[in-house]
């Protein structure tokens, strides 16, 4: 079989005996950071399966689809009780609904600043509000949409201000009765790390539909978080422009941009790049070596312990 353990070594000593050549070399360039992370210990352990398997060989690859942004089309599933964080443009009575209904999600969304909005906080009595620290107070109360998309839920109501002469608010509508305090001074403003995280990291696979097994989801973006994880190592490596490039701007500009050819001599595989940015010559050509200064085991396990090194023309 194919997959058997001397089948997978015979092809890929073959691969390497012969030159290749292409513009997706740029890939090879996370095999040195997956040996910094320790990648292969992580996905032989995650596997259950030692080195001479396809089962962690079949993981590095879905690493790697990732970091080159390859995408899948299915439907995404996620477990109850997950909190989607929502901005005041999601205010709908429909969204709400079918979040509330559908999906087994809770929701926190704020209420729209708006007049009747706000005279309705207004009018709530001082004692309905709990002062949690100077300056900061809340409230929580039954809320109720009567139109088109009727349904129950609960309001969070922050009030800003030591004086009532000062005093501000801002509402949010929760689809369960969660802790208020918690879910506005923690859950909600944590929205902004993600949006920060979906906009650089997203085309790694995150915004890809997944299958409806969660196993199988929960796996591929695990292999996307490790995917993210030795991207984050190499943009250390580099300096401006490519340190801010997002996910996407890097697979196309760096991972299939990257002219060059693999081939193996004695025991180190030789990967020579024509048209690498030259600061990259200083962080991996010898790079045995450099390892080795760091601490770190110079060969590849998944590649038969060949070790590897980089050349740039």
């Amino acid at each position: 079989m194919d997959c058997e353990p001397i089948s997978i070594e015979r092809g890929v000593r073959q691969l390497l005996a012969d030159k290749v050549s292409g513009n997706l070399a740029g890939i090879w360039l996370l095999v040195a950071e997956h040996l910094r992370l320790g990648t292969w210990d992580l996905l032989c352990g995650w596997t259950a399966r030692p080195t001479h398997r396809v089962e962690p060989r079949l993981a590095l690859q879905l690493i790697h689809e990732a970091a080159v942004c390859t995408q899948g089309i299915r439907s995404q599933r996620s477990p109850g009780q997950t909190l989607v964080v929502a901005d005041a443009e999601h205010f709908s009575g429909e969204l709400i609904s079918d979040i509330h209904q559908r999906t087994g999600l809770d929701l926190l969304v704020p209420i729209p600043n708006r007049k009747s909005y706000r005279k309705t906080f207004e009018a709530i009595p001082e004692e309905q509000f709990t002062r949690r620290w100077a300056g900061f107070a809340t409230a929580k109360l039954p809320i109720e949409i009567k139109y088109r998309h009727p349904g129950r839920y609960y309001q969070f109501v922050e009030r800003y201000g030591e004086r009532p002469d000062d005093w501000y608010y801002k509402g949010f509508l929760s689809t369960s009765d969660r802790d208020e305090v918690e879910a506005l001074t923690s859950d909600f403003p944590k929205r902004w790390h993600v949006e920060e995280f979906f906009n650089a990291n997203q085309a790694l696979g995150w915004k890809r539909a997944g299958t409806m097994n969660l196993n199988i989801r929960y796996g591929q973006m695990t292999m996307a978080l490790i995917a993210q994880t030795v991207i984050h190592q190499l943009r250390q490596r580099l300096s401006e422009p490519y340190r801010n490039w997002d996910a996407n701007h890097l697979a196309t500009d760096l991972f299939h941009a990257l002219e060059g050819d693999v081939r193996a001599t004695a025991d180190t595989i030789v990967v020579t790049y024509y048209n690498a940015p030259e600061e990259l010559r200083k962080h991996y050509e010898n790079l045995p070596e450099k390892l080795a200064d760091e601490n770190v085991e110079p060969t590849v396990p998944w590649l038969y312990n060949y070790a590897l090194d980089f050349r740039f023309r």
